[in-house]
């Protein structure tokens, strides 16, 4: 009976957006495990975190191993996360990276932001900018993106580290939230919550569960994010300075079990998202076309599915997602997502490495 009831779940849970065959891509950097995050350089190379812990500068073809990280937490989810850099770095050099961090005085590790500069194939003049607290020893949830928006302004994510019931809906508290920095790590003055006693000044909003897709609207400069819901509850947030996006109070998903953790879909005083999935497609990383190098495609979003193993073009009209399609399908785990300066797109996909979208001709 166990047996017919987990195949009942696996066949409800199948994704039905169509494939679209009108694309080819180009393997551009071979043999990468977990690419979480990449970077593209002024002279066009690349930066690439992989989750084990390691920083690869990718260049002519060849990988260089870069030295100088801190010290990472690899476990379960957590260890070497996202990559940008400053919007200025021709001028000032800054490289931004997360990770996992055992710094702190609890066993185990928690989401920390860093910056730092690229000398010699080291990193030089880092700097610690946030480092969430406590330290747990999970194994998930630990986010995360950045993104600088138009003001120069720092944004950064970080899960609830599985602690969903004590973290998200707590302003107090770290974790379940996106953070808002100025590019040194000091708080922005206008920070929503920097009067409120007790709570942590870093916070922008709260109430998420796992953003690993964060990316700026390009024509509207707002923060999108996506993240890992429940069973059917993965979601797409515009991000609002101070509001709260519900986590776990409502939601349009269940326990992986099959049991429910709420039943209401909506309350006053909390957001609804701009999409969700169901069933979920398991989201990481996230970018707009915006260059002329897709016919047709145009301002539409891409989300990486790491459970169903394809690139999610989702076409947005009205305020809404109206057709979702398959890309690269079935190529792997796609776990982060750029675009190029040449325009293209660019994907990282688990135990592959690094691909090039390309229209078909």
């Amino acid at each position: 009976m166990l047996f017919i009831a987990l195949l009942g779940v696996f066949a409800c849970a199948q994704d039905k957006n169509p494939v679209n065959t009108n694309h080819d891509y180009e393997l551009v950097v071979k043999e990468l495990n977990i690419p979480w995050g990449f970077a593209f350089l002024p002279d066009k190379s690349m930066l690439i975190t992989e989750k084990s812990g390691e920083l690869i500068h990718f260049k002519n073809g060849q990988k260089t191993t870069i030295s100088g990280l801190p010290e990472i937490y690899v476990r379960g989810q957590g260890g070497l996360l996202d990559i940008c850099l400053h919007p200025e770095y021709k001028d000032n050099g800054w490289i931004y990276f997360t990770y996992a961090s055992p710094e702190g005085e609890e066993k185990g590790g928690n989401t920390a932001l860093m910056r730092a500069k690229l000398k010699n194939n080291t990193l030089v003049d880092k700097q610690l900018l946030y480092k969430a607290s406590p330290n747990t020893t999970r194994g998930q949830h630990f986010g995360s993106r950045i993104v600088f928006d138009n003001q120069g302004y720092l944004y950064f994510t970080i899960g609830e580290r599985g602690d969903r019931d004590t973290n998200p809906q707590d302003i107090t508290k770290d974790c379940g939230k996106v953070y808002r920095l100025n590019s040194d790590g000091s708080i922005p003055i206008d920070n929503p919550f920097v009067n409120t006693p007790n709570a942590k000044p870093a916070i922008f909003s709260y109430g998420h569960r796992n953003p690993q897709g964060m990316v700026l609207h390009y024509e509207t400069g707002e923060i999108w994010t996506h993240e890992h819901g429940p069973r059917g509850g993965d979601e797409i947030n515009i991000i609002k300075s101070g509001k709260n996006y519900g986590w776990p109070v409502i939601s349009y998903g269940i326990n992986y079990s099959g049991t429910k953790f709420t039943d209401i879909t909506e309350k006053e005083g909390m957001e609804q998202p701009f999409h969700y999935w169901d069933p979920s497609i398991a989201p990481s990383g996230m970018a707009f076309i915006t260059s002329d190098k897709y016919p047709g495609w145009k301002g539409d979003l891409l989300v990486g599915s790491l459970k169903f193993q394809y690139l999610d073009k989702c076409v947005i009209k009205d305020g809404k997602v109206i057709k979702e399609e398959r890309l690269l399908d079935n190529l792997g785990r796609v776990r982060s997502i750029n675009q190029g300066p040449d325009g293209y797109i660019y994907v990282g996909i688990e135990n592959l490495g690094i691909v090039k979208l390309l229209p078909k001709k």
